[in-house]
């Protein structure tokens, strides 16, 4: 008896789809769409037939869990929703998805502290896909704070922080141009991931609040997000302008290192390098 090759050996058995689960033809149609390919593209690229993969959107055939990666593969779908095909197809999650308390991460999470504490006396945040801060550096907390009059910033999400006007905003001089800029990326987000249910209602919730533009609510096509992007920060005839660099970790092995990403904001004037360099003076005694 001849041994099987990795090709050749079966996919793991399949599981029963949770409940409320969509279907990998659901997904896959939805995946297509948002990339504005037609199965024949999608096929092409992941190497199947166009007959088969037809099959597959409309449950008449059921993908092995190599086509299943295939797929994924050619889609370039992030880890989180990589899962999601398996799982809709029957199979379970590939890639593992930690908290950065856990002992896995242990040396991710020192690597991270060791941007934010190079980043002083600016600031730093580490935000995942829906712009949650989930850690940030001290001087983070000082220019917030000076802005905001010693105020705590009511939101822990970006996006509310810069939307609230009881939050950041109204501390935000050039705020059209920031906020129109990450809503741009809201919508970009949305798009790109069909099924984030989270980003869409983000993105809705961003949109309720007062003396939001109504063009803002249709994705702008012909309007990409600027490559630099200054904030301008103000108090008390005082300004603070940054602009943004963003790491991401490269070929991530885990959903929460491959969602996150490190801000760090650099001065964009001598003023308010020296502003910043007051502040953590200020901190220290």
């Amino acid at each position: 008896m001849h041994a099987l090759s990795a090709d050749s050996r079966p996919s793991p058995p399949r599981s029963a789809l949770p409940p409320g689960a969509p279907e990998i033809g659901v997904l896959l149609r939805e995946w297509r769409a948002a990339r504005r390919w037609s199965q024949l593209d999608l096929a092409l690229d992941a190497g199947v037939s166009a007959r088969h993969l037809s099959c597959v959107e409309t449950g008449k055939a059921q993908p092995s869990r190599d086509l299943v990666i295939k797929l994924a593969d050619a889609l370039e779908l992030p880890l989180r929703e990589r899962n999601a095909l398996l799982v809709a197809a029957g199979f379970a999650p590939k890639y593992p998805e930690s908290t950065l308390a856990t002992p896995e991460l242990a040396q991710i999470r020192r690597a991270i502290e060791f941007i934010l504490a190079q980043q002083e006396p600016y600031p730093a945040f580490v935000l995942n896909r829906h712009w949650d801060v989930l850690m940030a550096n001290a001087a983070a907390a000082r220019v917030n704070g000076f802005v905001l009059g010693g105020r705590p910033m009511k939101h822990a999400n970006m996006i509310r922080q810069f939307f609230d006007p009881q939050d950041l905003r109204p501390a935000v001089a050039n705020w059209d141009e920031v906020a129109g800029t990450l809503i741009r990326h809201l919508h970009n987000a949305v798009a790109a991931a069909p099924g984030d249910a989270a980003a869409r209602a983000l993105l809705a919730e961003a949109l309720a609040y007062p003396d939001v533009p109504a063009h803002w609510r249709r994705r702008q096509f012909d309007a990409a997000p600027s490559p630099l992007l200054t904030t301008i920060l103000h108090r008390d005839g005082h300004e603070l302008r940054f602009f943004s660099t963003i790491t991401t970790f490269g070929t991530p092995r885990d959903v929460t290192l491959d969602e996150l990403h490190v801000e760090c904001c650099f001065p964009v004037d001598e003023a308010t390098a020296a502003l910043c360099r007051r502040l953590a003076a200020e901190a220290i005694g």
